[in-house]
């Protein structure tokens, strides 16, 4: 744990399933850079609880990857697979005062409703069960947030989302609940992520409230598309970034997110690369609900 110096408190929180991508590295740089220019703290955490999907030897590369490119990190690296109780712990007390409640509904169950939960098992008050997912209740007001890039964004949830679950039918532990319970954990102050996680957020700010804890500040950045129209991801095989390439990289990544790095900067020493970075930081240069579009040769124009 980390007991923080400073008002801001920033993490970044990759998923084990392969090695880091260009588009991973967009999101930890961005978040680094926001901390570090606030004099702030900067955690990493692996989510690894989809044990299925993680992959031997990622966590391991990800963390040489970020370290070859100078993102090094405050304090210990957190895995969520080392704190499943305390997640259990916490459903199991909402399962106890009715604000949760077990759900065998199948995904084509839903299919119909958009995926829009109706509430079909809210009241049939179904026993434990490995084959039952638990669901959290939600009420009908609007939750929203001022995002630092994005705007004003709000969901009704009951309309919009309806009751979400919170662990899932295999067993795992969803991660809404699990990513707030962890930033509750440690201390986190600012989030900076990427845009697709937006829509996710109104349910995280009603897990902040049956907490009891205070929301962060969020920054939610564009998303970097593929050519084809695709995010890029582990699970498309997007490209790993190389070490070796890491001034390069940087380069790149602070172009995509469009700090105008000078041209000097391109073959630069890598801790000279992110002092200038950290030094210039301008977040707000970045287009708002915008993607970065990428082909073969980096980023290359914006939508």
């Amino acid at each position: 744990m980390v007991t923080p110096h400073s008002p801001y408190l920033g993490r970044f929180a990759p998923t084990p399933s392969g090695h880091l991508h260009f588009g991973s590295l967009l999101a930890a740089l961005a978040s680094y850079l926001d901390a570090r220019a606030r004099q702030g703290l900067w955690l990493v955490r692996m989510e690894d609880l989809d044990l299925p999907r993680n992959k031997p030897g990622a966590a391991d590369h990800i963390l040489q990857t970020l370290a070859a490119h100078g993102l090094t990190w405050d304090g210990e690296v957190l895995a969520q697979s080392e704190h499943e109780p305390r997640y259990q712990r916490q459903i199991d007390t909402w399962l106890e005062q009715g604000l949760a409640y077990y759900c065998d509904c199948s995904r084509s169950d839903l299919a119909a409703h958009k995926g829009i939960y109706p509430g079909t098992c809210r009241e049939r008050h179904l026993p434990p069960s490995p084959q039952h997912a638990v669901r959290l209740r939600v009420s009908s007001e609007e939750l929203g947030f001022t995002d630092r890039l994005q705007g004003y964004f709000s969901q009704q949830l009951e309309r919009q989302t309806g009751d979400f679950v919170i662990r899932r039918r295999d067993g795992v532990i969803a991660y809404q609940l699990a990513v707030v319970m962890d930033d509750i954990a440690q201390g986190v102050t600012d989030i900076v992520r990427g845009a697709d996680l937006l829509d996710s957020t109104p349910r995280q700010l009603w897990l902040y409230r049956l907490l009891g804890a205070p929301a962060p500040t969020y920054l939610h950045i564009p998303l970097m598309m593929a050519r084809r129209g695709e995010k890029l991801s582990k699970r498309l095989g997007s490209a790993p970034i190389e070490a070796s390439q890491a001034p390069a990289s940087l380069f790149a990544a602070l172009t995509a997110l469009c700090q105008q790095p000078p041209a000097r900067m391109r073959s630069a020493p890598v801790e000279q690369i992110l002092a200038w970075a950290v030094a210039h930081w301008q977040p707000q240069q970045l287009p708002a609900r915008h993607e970065i579009l990428m082909d073969a040769q980096g980023p290359t124009d914006l939508r």
